[in-house]
């Protein structure tokens, strides 16, 4: 039996592929976007299901491209299910998984494993990032051509650099011959040492050791020369400073293949938010200064930062409720990252259109994904957003297997209303999650 075609009316329809910003309708049918426009607004087709969005936005279902899950081997931490849960009430309709798993992945059969993991139990459209190096120890270049064939739609070291230059220019080469996408964690762990923190007059008057930028920028600047020797594609997972900014900056400048994204903890965070040693606030890179989150924000507005993701990273009670230096770093994020960054659109640092694009079109683009546009023939993972919706984030109530929400107790305004993948709703809001 056919099922019926949908048509959300009255929407305010944001498409940052096309800068669309109007009012109008959206007819969904067969899991495509079947029509879209201003003729929608009031008018439905004969027979179709109606859905009144009250004049609320109906935007692309957001991309996000820096997912860590514990499956397999640390479920406890987080599922592909409940990461699956977290991120359909989050408005995040796909969701690349990082390879920082027990097993790594690094093989053949872990792809295909995540695949049907996914197939089976996740709301979501679920993708891989595989290890570039065995074991993500940054010493043995993995089968990048065989992952890519099995699925794997770019390649990473996880949460931490290669060091080793002679291997990082190897993927780099090997991964060009694939047409494959090289994403890196750019710190240099010697650098850093046993930092936790941003180094500055924060980490002094706390007493922490801090990790100063320059561990950012050295392994990013390295990482462009090696580009700049192969031609590979290559993207900076996520940057927190001016300095690493202007690296990508000029290496796009000079038309290398680099592109970059940032965390929304560190364009609507700074290492003040740390206040007494708040252990949710530890994260890997460090929260820095308001400058730098500042400078984040401007390379959002004019097009310099690609990619804005969740960082989502559960970690469980155990290893977050020590004293700071001891604590995992990490914060939970899918279900948080569409509010909190609407604070950059209320507070009126970034249109919905500038802000919407490096979490839908921009990361579909990059990673060469049939998603994150409001376009007929499309397909229909969308989401309907009240911007103006009050709450204040429970960390009980999540979703997340883990609790480690940086935004625990934050006030909030905007809330995703309803989550479409491929034309089936999986998240609709009660109204019932206040706190």
């Amino acid at each position: 039996m056919t099922k019926p075609s949908t048509v959300f009316l009255n929407a305010r329809l944001i498409d940052p592929e096309t800068e669309r910003d109007e009012p109008g309708g959206l007819l969904v049918k067969d899991g495509i976007i079947a029509d879209i426009g201003p003729h929608l607004r009031r008018n439905a087709p004969e027979g179709a299901e109606v859905i009144d969005c009250k004049g609320h936005v109906v935007c692309p279902g957001i991309v996000d491209a820096q997912v860590f899950t514990g499956e397999p081997g640390a479920e406890h931490r987080e599922t592909l299910k409940t990461a699956s849960q977290s991120a359909a009430a989050g408005g995040v309709t796909t969701i690349i998984v990082m390879p920082d798993t027990q097993p790594v992945i690094d093989q053949v059969a872990l792809v295909d494993f995540i695949s049907r993991r996914a197939r089976d139990n996740a709301l979501v459209h679920v993708y891989t990032m595989a290890a570039m190096t065995r074991g993500l120890e940054g010493e043995e270049m993995t089968e990048i051509g065989l992952l890519k064939r099995a699925g794997a739609i770019a390649f990473s070291n996880g949460k931490s650099s290669i060091t080793n230059t002679r291997v990082m220019r190897n993927v780099l080469n090997y991964s060009k011959d694939f047409g494959a996408l090289i994403v890196h964690h750019t710190e240099d762990p010697y650098l850093s040492g046993s930092g936790v923190m941003n180094s500055g007059e924060v980490a002094t008057r706390l007493g922490l050791p801090g990790v100063s930028k320059v561990a950012e920028t050295i392994v990013l600047e390295r990482d462009v020369r090696l580009v700049e020797m192969t031609g590979a594609r290559y993207h900076a997972a996520t940057i927190t400073c001016e300095e690493s900014l202007d690296v990508v900056r000029k290496a796009k400048a000079r038309g290398l293949h680099v592109t970059c994204g940032v965390s929304i903890n560190h364009l609507t965070l700074n290492e003040i938010d740390i206040g007494s040693y708040r252990t949710f606030l530890k994260v890997r890179p460090p929260l820095r200064h308001e400058d730098d989150r500042q400078a984040m924000v401007r390379g959002i507005a004019n097009g310099e930062i690609d990619v804005i993701v969740s960082s989502h990273d559960p970690q469980d009670v155990d290893v977050k409720r020590r004293p700071f230096s001891e604590a995992a770093d990490g914060a939970v994020g899918l279900e948080t990252l569409v509010p909190a960054a609407l604070r950059l659109h209320h507070s009126g640092d970034l249109t919905l259109i500038d802000l919407l694009r490096p979490m839908t079109i921009n990361p579909a683009k990059l990673f060469g994904l049939p998603t994150g546009r409001l376009s007929a023939g499309a397909p229909a993972d969308l989401i309907v957003v009240d911007l103006g919706e009050p709450w204040v984030v429970n960390k009980d109530l999540l979703r997340s297997r883990s609790k480690n929400s940086a935004f625990d107790e934050s006030k909030m305004q905007g809330r995703v209303l309803r989550t479409l993948v491929a034309g089936q709703t999986v998240y609709q809001y009660a109204g019932v999650e206040r706190t």
